[in-house]
């Protein structure tokens, strides 16, 4: 139905809140094959389409594999170098132009700075106004204004709540504890420097455009950092340089652990001070790893265990697992765990040595506000119990985070600049 001719009431709007045991996919199926659901009565006999991550990477794999251009035919710039925000819009457009009745909506705010994520949630609260939306959401804050009738997603079953009232209350996060203290490390690494990474007046850029401008910044031992910033403002940047992964920081003023970037310092070397856990590094670990293992390989910086652990080692793993609550696992493979699970046993392996610096780059991305609380409570004790330098880098401010400092990366035609702000 098109916008010239709006429905004379408001359309009911749908919100199923899902967890680790949603099955997402079957529903979402059933949605958009037209299949009868007793509890969804408003969409029988309409046609849907679907927003979703999954569908930008599929219209980017066509785009790459095919040189076919769909959601971005109107501009020569490919999918693949837009910013999500910018891939987000250009899938709503898209699919607004076809006038579906409905719209599934599939985490649409995951991985948008604050502001673009203001920006959808205002123009999805204008689309609800001739459409029916049906959003899947892992955390409460997305949950949109305009939502009329709210759900459960429990494995297949689909729970409805009697009032908006019920469902906020049936769902209002408790603040996640851990009991015990975090473990010793075997081996402690001895660092001599108090301050650990120190931009000064640094500038970066790519291609002839000023990614970073200009931006000053010192990390010491112990402190606890949030490095926030909208999409594209430089965080990924600023990482790659604190980590080797990235030449860019040579020539510049940046001392890293007590030595000037470029005069002679081994990756190697820089990698064996700094705890490193982002969602995809979970993606490299495709074997049959048990949970014990996984957190022992990160005493030997590999992917999978292959030499035979000590006992020590292996009761240095037992101790984090009891921690986690994991224990009772500790022979289960870890790719059979829940996705907040894996995200803890991770955290776990970049911090059993107990190093310098660790970096949590995007740690509670695509987790459902449990398991998001459920992290959160685990880095807040790391940072209270053990002498290492916490980076937790992230789009949104999480519940709870307990940072001594934010850096704010802010945007502008001639790069990011960077400053302390307020948590």
């Amino acid at each position: 139905m098109s916008d010239i001719f709006p429905r004379m009431s408001q359309p009911k709007n749908y919100a199923i809140l899902t967890n680790n045991t949603s099955k997402i996919q079957d529903l979402v199926k059933k949605l958009l094959n037209n299949n009868s659901i007793n509890e969804l009565e408003a969409l029988k006999n309409k046609t849907g389409l679907l927003f979703s991550r999954s569908e930008i990477e599929r219209f980017m794999d066509e785009e790459e594999r095919h040189d076919v251009k769909i959601l971005t035919s109107d501009t020569k710039q490919s999918l693949k170098t837009m910013s999500s925000g910018e891939q987000k819009k250009a899938l709503l457009n898209h699919l607004m132009n076809q006038k579906p009745d409905f719209l599934v909506l599939i985490n649409p705010f995951d991985n948008l700075d604050v502001a673009t994520q203001a920006s959808l949630k205002e123009r999805l609260s204008e689309i609800s106004k001739s459409r029916i939306l049906v959003q899947f959401a892992s955390r409460l804050d997305d949950i949109l204004p305009i939502i009329t009738d709210f759900f459960k997603l429990n494995g297949t079953e689909l729970e409805k709540y009697a009032s908006p009232e019920s469902f906020w209350e049936a769902n209002n996060q408790k603040v996640q504890q851990f009991t015990g203290t975090i473990p010793a490390p075997i081996n402690p690494i001895k660092e001599e420097n108090t301050e650990l990474v120190n931009f000064t007046n640094v500038s970066v850029s790519f291609d002839g455009r000023q990614v970073l401008k200009n931006i000053n910044w010192s990390v010491k031992q112990g402190e606890f950092w949030q490095l926030i910033g909208p999409n594209g403002s430089g965080k990924t940047t600023m990482l790659s340089i604190i980590t080797g992964d990235s030449h860019k920081g040579y020539g510049e003023d940046l001392t890293l652990f007590g030595q000037k970037k470029g005069s002679g310092e081994s990756v190697w070397e820089l990698k064996q001070k700094i705890g490193y856990f982002t969602p995809s590094v979970t993606d490299k670990f495709r074997g049959y790893h048990s949970l014990e293992n996984m957190i022992i390989s990160g005493l030997h910086d590999s992917i999978g265990l292959y030499v035979l652990p000590t006992e020590t080692e292996k009761r240095l793993a037992g101790q984090w697992l009891k921690l986690l609550g994991l224990y009772d696992k500790r022979d289960t493979h870890f790719r059979e765990l829940t996705r907040g699970e894996k995200r803890l046993v991770m955290t776990a392996r970049a911090m059993v040595k107990h190093p310098p610096l660790l970096i949590l780059d995007e740690p509670t991305s695509g987790l459902d506000d449990e398991s998001a609380a459920l992290f959160v409570a685990l880095v807040n004790k790391i940072a209270k119990e053990s002498d290492s330098a916490i980076l937790f880098v992230s789009h949104r401010k999480e519940p709870n985070l307990e940072p001594q400092f934010v850096f704010k990366l802010q945007p502008s035609e001639n790069g990011s600049t960077g400053g302390i702000t307020a948590h």
